[in-house]
C-alpha cells in the first residue's frame, strides 16, 4: 500500500508559484490537496490544471473571518489533516527602508506572512490533532535569518523574522499534540515575488517543503532549513 494513500494537504497561496509547485509534488506522492487562493476563481483554475483530485478553496490569510469560512467549508468534506503549508505571503517594500516604512505597511505585511500562519495552525488544530502524524511547513525566506536583515527589506524582513520565532514557539506547544512545524527558506525562486532573474526554479523552492511533509524525520521540529538542511535561525 502506498503509505500516502488518503493523507490530505492544506497549501495556501497554492494558485502560483511555490505554492502549486507544492500542490504539483504533494500530488505526484497521492497526496489528496486543498489549495488556496484570495480569488475563488483562481484557486478552481489552478484546480482545473493540477487534473488531480483536488479542493479549491478561495482562503485570505490576513482575514481572520475568511479563515473561519474557509474551514466551515471545508469540515463537512475532511475528517482530518495531515500536512498544513502556509505559503502564502506578501512582499510590498519597493521603494522604502526602516526609515521610511509606513506603519500601515509593516502592519500589512506582518498581519499576512507572520499572524497569518499562527490564525492558519489555531484555525486548523483540531483537523491536524485528528492525524497520527500531521506536519505544518512555514514558507519563510533567507531575509528572516538575523545575519541576512535587511534595511531596504523592513516589512518583509521582520516579518518573516518574526515568523521563524513563531515557528519555534509552535514547536514547543505543538510538540505534546504530536505536530511537528518547521520553518523552510525556498531560496530564490522565479516566481511573480522573486521575478524572472532568480536562479531557482518553483520545483526546486518546492523541494525541502515537500520532503518536511512526506519523508522528513519527525524528530526534525521547531527547525530553520534550507535545501533539506537544518540553518541557523
Amino acid at each position: 500500500m502506498n503509505p500516502t494513500q488518503d493523507r490530505r494537504a492544506l497549501i495556501t497561496g497554492a494558485n502560483r508559484g511555490i505554492g502549486f509547485a507544492i500542490a504539483q509534488g504533494l500530488i505526484a506522492k497521492g497526496y489528496e490537496v486543498i489549495i488556496t487562493s484570495r480569488s475563488r476563481e483562481k484557486a478552481q483554475q489552478s484546480a482545473q490544471k493540477l487534473q488531480s483530485k483536488v479542493i479549491p478553496i478561495e482562503l485570505d490569510v490576513s482575514d481572520e473571518r475568511s479563515i473561519n469560512q474557509a474551514l466551515e467549508t471545508l469540515r463537512p468534506q475532511i475528517d482530518r489533516l495531515d500536512v498544513l503549508v502556509n505559503n502564502a505571503g506578501v512582499y510590498p517594500d519597493e521603494g522604502v527602508n526602516i526609515l521610511t516604512i509606513s506603519r500601515e505597511l509593516l502592519d500589512l505585511t506582518i498581519n499576512a506572512n507572520t499572524f497569518g500562519p499562527i490564525r492558519m495552525v489555531q484555525a486548523f488544530l483540531p483537523l491536524l490533532e485528528k492525524s497520527p502524524d500531521a506536519r505544518v511547513i512555514n514558507l519563510s525566506s533567507g531575509y528572516g535569518a538575523i545575519e541576512d536583515l535587511s534595511a531596504d527589506v523592513p516589512s518583509y524582513c521582520l516579518s518573516k523574522l518574526a515568523l521563524n520565532g513563531a515557528t519555534i514557539m509552535l514547536a514547543q506547544a505543538l510538540q505534546a499534540k504530536n505536530i511537528v512545524i518547521n520553518a523552510v527558506c525556498p531560496g530564490w525562486v522565479r516566481t511573480d515575488m522573486g521575478g524572472a532573474s532568480a536562479p531557482r526554479s518553483p520545483e526546486q523552492g518546492a523541494d525541502t517543503a515537500i520532503w518536511l511533509a512526506t519523508e522528513a524525520p519527525r524528530n526534525i521540529s521547531g527547525k530553520f532549513l534550507r535545501d533539506r538542511k537544518i540553518i541557523s535561525f
